[in-house]
């Protein structure tokens, strides 16, 4: 597995996280031995970018990762995020940047994790409610005090992620990216470049869908999230398959699956960019990995945008109240 200097971090990390939010959450069915065995496989796969937080589970995925990492803390680097509030039966209760709030949410996830220092921890959404100032503040007192090593922010705007670099160094920012939803490209690539951070894509396989796996609706769990999400639902989902059966040809053509073709896409868009595919089967961390073989020429990455260009997808990203959460 290759590895890059990650931002401005001075420390090397795999081009491919995993996103275990799944394994606990929002998509389905659960299975503890699955999961454990797909971020040990992970592990051994040379991907030690691990990326969790605290509302996945409402805890269990911090603590399903820290149990997975127990004896190979040294080979993981370790993200986890705060902010977005959740009750004890799952229910969202907004999001929290308030400086006190900072510290007893890290305090609580380095418990669940059973570690003693978070590698990057983020901000999971801006609070509008309080100066990004005093969040990174409060933040920052974290790094000083050795829980965490480096600061993230997730799904913030150019002007917050400036507001929040001048008061502390920012590692990286980790923000929706992929075939499907290309709006980092309009402006906020820009930003992250100008101040040396890295980005972090979640979602990179569009929830899923990027995969093929998913022919109709009925592919999915009856519990799954995702048929809440605008882009699964109705004539959204039948445009989408369109534009994914013919990312499926060029992946043909090529040798590769189409999530191999989507992330080996996303990996040339800059040695910046760190996706971060979630799965909870040993499987698809397999498959995932495998992107890193696929190399693209000029030619390919044109048709590949070309098929799937900017805007192309039917449908918002998450439904009109989740959409409110995000910073502009």
């Amino acid at each position: 597995m290759e590895k890059r200097l990650f931002g401005n971090t001075g420390i090397s990390v795999s081009r491919l996280g995993l996103g275990c939010m799944g394994m606990s959450d929002f998509y389905g069915p659960r299975n503890h031995a699955e999961s454990i065995a797909t971020i040990h496989r992970a592990l051994d796969l040379g991907i030690t970018f691990l990326d969790t937080a605290d509302m996945y589970g409402v805890g269990r995925n911090e603590e399903l990762v820290g149990e997975a990492i127990q004896g190979r803390r040294e080979e993981v680097f370790l993200a986890t995020k705060f902010g977005n509030v959740r009750g004890p039966n799952g229910e969202f209760l907004g999001v929290n940047g308030r400086p006190e709030y900072v510290r007893k949410a890290c305090d609580a996830s380095l418990k669940r994790l059973k570690v003693d220092v978070i590698d990057l921890y983020y901000q999971h959404r801006v609070d509008p409610a309080t100066p990004i100032e005093d969040t990174v503040g409060a933040m920052a007192g974290l790094v000083k005090e050795g829980k965490v090593r480096f600061l993230g922010l997730s799904e913030a705007g150019p002007a917050t992620i400036r507001r929040a670099y001048a008061t502390h160094p920012i590692a990286a920012l980790q923000t929706e990216y992929s075939l499907w939803t290309r709006d980092p490209e309009a402006e906020i690539l820009a930003v992250t470049r100008d101040l040396g951070m890295a980005f972090v894509p979640y979602s990179p396989l569009g929830r899923g869908f990027l995969t093929g796996q998913f022919r109709t609706i009925d592919d999915l769990d009856s519990t799954d999230w995702r048929r809440n999400s605008p882009r699964f639902q109705g004539e959204n989902f039948n445009r989408n398959l369109e534009l994914v059966k013919a990312v499926e040809t060029i992946a043909a053509a090529k040798g590769c699956k189409a999530s191999q073709l989507a992330l080996a896409w996303l990996l040339a868009q800059g040695d910046d960019i760190f996706p971060i595919p979630g799965t909870k089967r040993v499987h698809y961390v397999e498959e995932n990995a495998g992107a890193m073989a696929v190399q693209l020429n000029g030619e390919e990455l044109a048709k590949i945008s070309n098929c799937f260009p900017p805007d192309a997808a039917s449908g918002m990203r998450y439904p009109e109240a989740a959409m409110k959460a995000i910073d502009r």
